[in-house]
């Protein structure tokens, strides 16, 4: 398994090792004692999947209590993560990565955090373990499009299909209003 630190502190991409032979391919996409020697040190409770066609957006998303660890499972996605760390020194920083199955790397999105994604496909599936259960009180919401984020979504275009929450989620600065 590699690691890759990324910029915004506490996330990491994890590549879990794929062994391929003529039959396909094989790999562990999750073993506890194997990711907390790595530093995902997350206790799991929840996993979810989600089914999107290409161009939907769901996002940005997070939780003060939850942290995650997200994969495709077929297809692909644009993945984002923005530090809504208050208290950080990237607060307001965002970090973008295309997932695949194909190469089955996944994104470590540490407590505090924001999530969202763009399936670049139809039938993009999508993966989550979380160490939280979902409470939708606890969930804060923020504009995908928000200027003072800057995020680059390769949309070519394109507008997003959003769900009705995601289109009037407010900009990140509404957090620290809260």
């Amino acid at each position: 398994m590699e690691i890759e630190q990324l910029p915004l502190a506490g996330a990491m991409i994890v590549v879990p090792r794929i062994f391929t032979d003529e039959r396909g391919s094989f790999s562990e996409v999750y073993s506890l004692d194997r990711y907390r020697r790595c530093g995902v040190d997350a206790d799991f409770v929840q996993d979810n999947v989600s089914r999107s066609h290409r161009g939907v957006l769901r996002g940005l998303h997070g939780s003060a209590q939850m942290a995650k660890l997200v994969g495709v499972l077929s297809g692909s996605a644009f993945d984002v993560i923005v530090d809504a760390r208050a208290e950080s020194s990237t607060y307001g920083k965002w970090f973008g990565t295309t997932l695949t199955a194909r190469e089955g790397r996944q994104l470590y999105v540490p407590v505090g955090f924001l999530h969202g994604f763009l399936a670049l496909e139809d039938d993009t599936i999508f993966a989550y373990k979380q160490s939280a259960p979902y409470d939708p009180d606890l969930e804060v919401g923020v504009a995908w499009d928000d200027p003072a984020l800057g995020i680059e979504w390769p949309l070519a275009g394109r507008r997003p299909i959003l769900s009705r929450r995601d289109a009037a989620n407010p900009p990140l600065a509404s957090l620290r209003e809260a």
